[in-house]
């Protein structure tokens, strides 16, 4: 290149950093806005993702149903959450519990196993032990031995009619979620769901559960 073709290359180039500059301008007002309007939505391995998916069962109180929600957003936060096993895997049969003892590769249970399964993984004796008290179609009389079905509207009405019985917590958790206790009411399910944070076995949803139940919530009332 020569002193003659340089100086106007400079010329033109000098617009650069106020082009960039601008782009960049734009981009943090889209982000702020973005962020504003969506909230934090992280999925598997760091990646922002959408909202929680949708409650398979109908109809309940919209508190209780968008800390569902909150609850499967930290602890099956993937497209198809009744049908996963801690991992990740994916399995097809909810006509009962899977019962698969994974290994856990992760956290202070490292090398033990987990039945963990479904949206709001289950192990096989909480899901036996709560089916048994909440479930709306237990086997019958005639076949007491039969399992209880793992079928999505199933787990989520066992888990909500769980949540919803005052005795089974001491407290009535429909009532604080009302009153705006969302922390509470993690708190004092952490040592169940070990991921809603206060407990040994927080994840990347962790921080962010109280704005997503409140964006949650926000959605349960609009429907």
């Amino acid at each position: 290149m020569t002193h003659r073709d340089s100086a106007p290359q400079r010329q033109k180039d000098d617009h650069g950093p106020l082009l960039i500059t601008a782009l960049m301008m734009l981009g943090v007002a889209w982000t702020i806005n973005h962020w504003s309007n969506t909230g934090p939505r992280l999925q598997p391995g760091g990646e922002w993702g959408g909202d929680p998916a949708p409650l398979v069962m109908q109809g309940g109180d919209p508190h209780l149903r968008a800390l569902l929600r909150t609850i499967s957003m930290a602890e099956s936060n993937l497209p198809q959450p009744y049908q996963v096993l801690y991992g990740g895997q994916q399995i097809s049969d909810l006509s009962e519990h899977p019962d698969i003892c994974v290994t856990i590769v992760a956290g202070p249970n490292t090398g033990d196993c987990t039945t963990a399964a479904g949206r709001y993984q289950f192990l096989s004796t909480t899901w036996e032990a709560k089916a048994q008290q909440y479930h709306p179609n237990p086997p019958g009389w005639y076949t007491p031995w039969a399992p209880y079905s793992f079928e999505p509207q199933y787990q989520d009405i066992v888990t909500y009619r769980w949540l919803a019985d005052a005795d089974a917590w001491g407290l009535d958790l429909a009532q604080l979620l009302a009153d705006g206790q969302i922390d509470r009411v993690l708190e004092m399910l952490s040592g169940t769901w070990t991921s809603l944070g206060y407990g040994i076995e927080d994840n990347s949803m962790t921080p962010y559960l109280t704005q997503i139940y409140g964006q949650i919530l926000q959605d349960e009332l609009s429907q």
